[in-house]
């Protein structure tokens, strides 16, 4: 009866071999691969002990079945390391491997030495198979059933720690690791308060190794790279070409070949080079690619249609080994991109058209309570539009020596929002604004509210648009222009470069107009009045560092005041 259930196990344990072939896939661990071709070792080993005659031969037997201690359990604890994603250091696991081939090959010294077993034992018979008897064991025998222990206490430490721990581990998962590891602890060494005349042991192997043929099949569910790799290779749309790290061709799917027929042409392991098609589009990219790896994604058209080419590397085993391309027919996905390109080129089209409107709008609105603010003072007409030329004027010779890095936007709004300055005079009662003589002091500090006024005002009227520099610059221009570089100026009595550039730039032309202009309270003056007074202004009322624009500009701000009076 005994020998029936031998041949059984070693029966199923060959079929598990076949199933296991069946099932094969090469992402499967390494570690599974090892247990199922050793479980039909172990169990030859049990048959044999059954069907030995003379110890001698129970003896050879027995040394096949220690393989399952040995090696059986190690790779076993290096299969649920993985499954929990856990990664032992190579080092380590080569130094328990080594641990465990010193520890077997003591095995192999029993009948010879007293290291693993003390004499020999006796062969005994029960139930029509032979087992052996009266063991009387060595002090390795103990190292042995140590290490099982340690090996145990290990793996359900593991097991214990990733389910309270790894939440990227399936529950399912452990919960038949811990099924297997328990069947294996009991296999090992529970069943020997069951029977001594019958190894229970061939069963347990055999039922672990279903489960783990179980999990196996399950984890291939749970990662999700190698599951959209076969999908995509199963559903037959994606082209796969490799290469070595020499870029010598190892091979491409139909399906490449079929898009790219060039590629039929290339001979396995030899270079690419000699094909101009591939080296111009496959290996000068892997060339660059070597230099920036994240240049690894290009569109490829050919035939009226457009290929995703993505370069990966190939790995094997953590090596480096090659290069990878993959194909996928892009063509609609380009399309769609351009559709929606052309109808956000035409949307920012109609933005910037209503934008720009909204800002010729907003600029009308400004210069015309501009122009009615000016028929209120006691200017002879003309001071916005004069201010405005003499600001591009001298902006102009900024940019000449460009030690402001001043920009053509900046110059366009300084130039845009020089009307503005003086904004805030509608705030102004008509008694101080028209006044034809010298203000009193009361009357001069209600003159000097019109710079803050003008900034809210600015503010206001600008607030919202999108050209947030321009609306910057407006309500600094008309905030700010009064300010002196000596800080005697108003409204915030600012210092030297704590005055905005285009505020300075705003004073030199603000002034240098009122002073070459006829006003019903004072006649012109010549230019070379003016300029004596702007030249003194430096360094005290206006920025030092303009004056030598000042003078660059002045032979123009001169002729165009003169083209005035024609």
């Amino acid at each position: 009866m005994a020998m029936y259930f031998y041949y059984m196990m070693f029966i199923i344990s060959l079929v598990i071999i076949v199933v296991y072939a069946f099932i094969f896939n090469k992402r499967f661990d390494a570690n599974l691969t090892i247990m199922v071709v050793l479980i039909p070792v172990i169990n030859l080993g049990f048959l044999f002990m059954g069907e030995a005659k003379a110890i001698e031969e129970a003896l050879i037997a027995l040394k096949l079945t220690y393989i399952g201690g040995c090696f059986v359990l190690i790779t076993a604890m290096f299969l649920i390391f993985n499954i929990c994603k856990i990664k032992l250091p190579p080092w380590l696991r080569a130094i328990i491997v080594t641990i465990n081939i010193l520890v077997f090959c003591t095995t192999l010294t029993t009948g010879h030495l007293d290291i693993f077993y003390k004499g020999i034992p006796d062969l005994a018979e029960a139930g029509g198979a032979s087992y052996i008897t009266n063991k009387s064991y060595g002090f390795m025998h103990t190292i042995f059933y140590i290490m099982v222990g340690l090996y145990y206490l290990v793996t359900v430490g593991v097991i214990v720690y990733s389910f309270f721990k790894k939440r990227q581990v399936p529950r399912t998962i452990l919960l038949l690791v811990v099924l297997a590891v328990t069947i294996a602890v009991f296999g090992f060494f529970g069943s020997r308060l069951i029977t001594h005349e019958i190894e229970i042991l061939p069963a347990t192997y055999n039922l672990g190794m279903i489960i783990y043929l179980i999990i196996a099949t399950r984890l291939r569910l749970y990662n999700t790279s190698e599951a959209v790799m076969d999908s995509l290779i199963q559903k037959g749309e994606t082209g796969f070409v490799s290469f070595d790290n020499k870029v010598r061709f190892l091979g491409s799917n139909d399906i490449a070949k079929n898009i790219f027929p060039e590629l039929k042409d290339l001979v396995i392991d030899s270079k690419a080079e000699s094909n101009e098609w591939v080296n111009k589009n496959i290996i000068s990219w892997i060339n660059e690619y070597k230099e920036d790896e994240s240049d690894d994604k290009r569109l490829i058209e050919k035939d009226n249609k457009v290929y995703l080419f993505q370069l990966n590397r190939l790995v094997i085993w953590k090596f480096n080994l090659g290069y990878q391309f993959l194909i996928t027919d892009d063509t609609a996905n380009q399309e769609y991109i351009k559709l929606i390109k052309n109808y956000n080129d035409e949307l920012q089209k109609e933005v910037e058209k209503k934008t720009k409107s909204v800002i010729e709008i907003q600029e009308k609105l400004v210069l015309g309570m501009a122009t009615m603010i000016e028929g209120r003072d006691n200017s002879t007409g003309g001071h916005i539009k004069r201010t405005s030329d003499c600001v591009r004027i001298l902006a102009d010779e900024i940019k000449k020596n460009n030690i402001f890095n001043l920009t053509d936007e900046f110059i366009n709004n300084i130039i845009k929002a020089a009307p503005m300055h003086d904004l805030g005079k509608i705030t102004i009662d008509d008694e101080i604004l028209r006044k034809p003589g010298k203000y009193t002091p009361e009357e001069f500090e209600i003159m000097k509210t019109h710079a803050a006024e003008g900034a809210r005002i600015v503010k206001q009227i600008l607030d919202g648009t999108d050209d947030v520099n321009f609306m910057k610059i407006a309500v600094n221009v008309a905030h700010f222009h009064h300010e002196r570089w000596d800080g005697s100026g108003y409204p915030n009595k600012l210092k030297g470069e704590e005055i905005p550039l285009e505020a300075r730039i705003m004073a030199i032309a603000d002034v240098y107009d009122a002073l070459v202009s006829k006003r019903v309270y004072k006649e012109k003056m010549s230019f070379e009045e003016a300029n004596k007074i702007i030249m003194d202004g430096m360094g005290k009322h206006f920025d030092k560092s303009l004056e030598p624009f000042y003078l660059a500009a002045k032979p123009k701000l001169e002729e165009y005041y003169l083209s005035l009076e024609k």
